[in-house]
């Protein structure tokens, strides 16, 4: 099971200093040590496993009968539950410090083992696959059991018309480690070892810490800080050319073989949701650039008393914003008010993160940038990793990744096959953990320019999650289909990646020279093509859900519980229906930007 991607990059986190005592991982609930027993036995488990499921079920699947299918899945599941625990300990502890070499080595030498364990299964999709329609019908009909993974079987059902032989998809399983995987881990290890050189720092800073400069109150910092970056990102420009390059020519190669329509094809078919949901949501955000960024940023030059924006001013603070760094103590009781002051279920979910080792917050040598919620298997339970540096940025982060974490506790239930979400509901409690944090933090504002700090604050988010990850996936987009002409320079790429900033952005920028090569250290572009747009899709769910709540739509907590703990097993248009919302429905997106604009329209009347 993959780790879970970082939250949008906001070109923001961190920098250093005492916040209190920052809690770090216990990863024994997964296994004590590399070399532990349970895990050794797991291995070894695994690899019989395995080979017995496909002496088992290989070239049988079609004669099974509803009770004998339900058996053959809970020992697939069952397999999917041990490779997934220890690939999760092993992903989790290269995570705390990438820099590690035994880290490195034990989790590429897991995922090879694994890769080979698993190699007999690949036939079992394949030949799911071929079952007949009226066939499948009769078994789920027979065995409710059984029936309760129509949505698994659907999901996996939707690849037949791209699938290859069982020979190919085989082969395909096998180079998988020599292939993407490895172009992640050489994008990950680069990306964490990159230090720079900030004009009036002592010492070199790595990522997290250069791009927290691009916050502060200082302009000469930031500038300092964006050149800084622009510099190192330039050195290194040729090899993220080169990664960018190999990864979209392998899909493209992988997606022609597949029959796939598009690029993003693939995405969609995993995220289970429609093409043109996807393209409505991207017109629609396109469409509302002037309303949203473009006003806004109008409105910060303003603020600044600046005539145009430099890049490093677009997340910089408003000038009556007086520097507070939030220890972990506070940002901790904030977060589990607002969570408890909606449902006090919530906050009961969420303790046992801070209490039993479930998060991992400090800035460590080594360790991954950003922030996420990892799963791990519905047999232990998540882990949330932050960079946690006291900005309240910070304590947003930690509301979202916290979401999420609540989520992955209550889709537990329905075991490993049904409780994955898909990537464009999985943004949905994370995104509203961050607005019940923000509103209970609203109300309480005591003055006019502290309302006008935090709504500016969450209007700047909302655009980041909205308008900047929209203008990714265009950026990706664009990318892909300029790499199927033929290999990219990375100055084609570079005009790509200004095309859709200056559209994006609006004639509030101006943009430095050494910009152009900010694409290279986004890692969803790397790690999971076509990814960003789930975030916009998750905010605007988001803001209408959260219209609804604030509108007082009856039983909401436990409708909205309800729907978590579905995880993967309804459709987008079954979970949303109780709410009242279809995401098909064009003017659904409306409704989200809308809430955007009204904080925007609020922040003009101020003026």
């Amino acid at each position: 099971m993959p780790l879970s991607l970082p939250r949008p990059v906001f070109d923001a986190n961190t920098a250093a200093g005492g916040f209190g005592k920052l809690p770090d991982w216990d990863l024994s609930d997964l296994y004590e040590a590399p070399d532990a027993p349970d895990l050794l036995a797991d291995m070894a488990w695994l690899e019989t496993a395995c080979a017995d499921f496909a002496g088992t079920y290989e070239g049988r699947l079609a004669g099974l009968d509803a009770g004998a299918m339900l058996a053959c899945i809970l020992a697939y599941e069952k397999i999917d539950v041990v490779a997934g625990r220890i690939m999760s300990f092993a992903g989790l502890r290269y995570y705390q410090n990438t820099m590690d070499s035994e880290r490195a080595k034990f989790m590429a030498d897991a995922q090879d083992k694994i890769t080979t364990f698993t190699t007999p299964l690949v036939f079992f999709s394949l030949e799911f696959n071929r079952l007949d329609e009226a066939h499948l019908d009769g078994l789920l009909a027979a065995n409710a059991a059984l029936a309760r993974y129509k949505p698994v079987f659907d999901r996996m059902r939707a690849m037949r018309p791209h699938q290859l032989s069982d020979e190919l998809e085989r082969f395909l399983h096998d180079e998988s480690v020599v292939g993407a995987s490895a172009w992640n881990k050489l994008f990950d290890e680069t990306m964490a070892g990159l230090m720079f050189t900030v004009a009036g720092e002592e010492e070199a800073l790595n990522l997290e810490a250069t791009l927290n400069l691009l916050t502060d109150p200082d302009r000469t910092k930031r500038e300092a800080a964006a050149r800084a970056l622009a510099e190192v990102f330039d050195r290194n420009i040729k090899l993220f050319a080169r990664v960018h390059n190999t990864l979209a020519k392998e899909k493209e190669i992988h997606d022609r073989w597949r029959k796939m329509p598009s690029p993003q094809h693939g995405r969609h078919l995993s995220n289970h949701v429609e093409p043109e949901v996807v393209e409505a949501l991207r017109n629609a955000v396109v469409a509302a650039y002037p309303k949203l960024s473009h006003r806004y940023y109008r409105l910060k030059a303003k603020w600044l008393g600046l005539e145009t924006l430099q890049v490093w001013d677009r997340n910089a603070p408003l000038p009556q914003e007086s520097p507070k760094l939030v220890d972990w103590d506070q940002a901790t009781r904030m977060v589990m008010e607002a969570y408890g002051a909606f449902d006090p279920k919530m906050a009961d979910l969420a303790k046992p993160f801070f209490e039993k080792g479930w998060i991992d917050a400090g800035v460590k040598p080594g360790k991954a940038p950003g922030a996420f919620a990892h799963p791990t298997v519905t047999t232990v339970h998540p882990y949330v990793m932050l960079n946690y540096l006291g900005k309240p940025r910070d304590v947003m982060t930690l509301a979202h990744e916290l979401g999420h974490g609540v989520h992955q506790v209550l889709a537990a239930g329905q075991g490993e096959l049904l409780s994955s979400t898909p990537l464009t509901l999985a943004e949905t409690a994370s995104v509203f953990g961050e607005m019940l944090t923000f509103r209970r933090l609203l109300d309480g504002a005591k003055t006019k320019a502290e309302r006008k700090t935090l709504l500016a604050g969450k209007v700047e988010d909302m655009i980041n999650t909205v308008v900047r990850q929209i203008a990714f996936y265009d950026f990706e987009c664009k990318l892909h289909a300029a790499r199927a002409e033929g290999e990219l320079t990375p100055d084609d790429i570079n005009a790509l990646w200004m095309s859709v900033q200056a559209e994006s952005l609006g004639d509030a920028f101006e943009f430095m020279d050494g910009y152009e090569t900010f694409w290279a250290y986004i890692p969803h572009f790397v790690h999971s093509p076509f990814y960003v747009y789930a975030y916009a899709f998750g905010d605007g769910l988001v803001n209408a859900l959260y219209a609804a709540y604030e509108g007082g739509l009856p039983d909401f907590q436990a409708k909205y519980f309800e729907m978590l703990k579905a995880g993967g097993s309804k459709h987008h248009k079954e979970l949303l229906a109780p709410f009242g919302l279809d995401a098909s429905d064009p003017q659904f997106w409306d409704k989200g930007l809308n809430m955007i604009a009204g904080f925007i329209d609020e922040l003009e009347a101020m003026e």
